[in-house]
């Protein structure tokens, strides 16, 4: 079963390593590994994704790590989750109306077209992502890369969040 824990952590040499090490010490293999910049300039925020069967002591674990200020692991369904791929497909003059056609049905941008190929970008839920690839794929994946996954959870109706305000003009849930 796959499993996203989100980690943020701060911005400190070796934390990158620290954390995908203890991964791979316990015999965990990582699906997908993103890390950016998060809303405090001083941290980061990685989105993990791994394989295996129970995750609470990895959790734990990772929260006694030093520099290590939140952990959260997303339950399926939690979370909105994202990936970005670029992929260069083989295409004909003849066959390029066919594939701008078929990537508009994903939302799916040409980033580059050449004479022998196209460039798509495409930025959706990795599910959406891979119906997209296997849409493409009978004209001649060339080249692919993709992002790894990032995700957040969904905001709950009601909760309340430390320092948010509802914008002018709108009542809070609840109230």
């Amino acid at each position: 079963m796959k499993h996203i824990i989100t980690v943020q952590v701060e911005n400190k040499p070796g934390v990158l390593a620290r954390v995908s090490s203890m991964f791979a010490r316990r015999g965990f293999n990582i699906h997908s590994l993103t890390v950016g910049p998060s809303v405090e300039p001083d941290q980061s925020r990685m989105t993990v994704v791994v394989d295996g069967p129970e995750m609470e002591q990895i959790v734990k674990q990772l929260r006694k790590m030093i520099n290590t200020v939140k952990v959260t692991e997303l339950a399926p369904g939690e979370g909105i989750e994202r990936e970005v791929i670029l992929v260069r497909v083989s295409s004909s003059a003849a066959q390029r109306g066919e594939l701008l056609d078929a990537a508009s049905i994903f939302d799916a941008r040409a980033a580059d077209v050449g004479p022998s190929s196209i460039t798509f970008e495409i930025a959706d839920s990795p599910e959406r992502c891979n119906d997209f690839l296997s849409l493409i794929s009978p004209y001649g994946i060339i080249e692919l890369v993709k992002s790894g996954r990032i995700a957040l959870r969904k905001d709950g109706r009601g909760e309340s969040h430390p320092g948010a305000a509802a914008p002018s003009g709108l009542k809070a849930i609840g109230s």
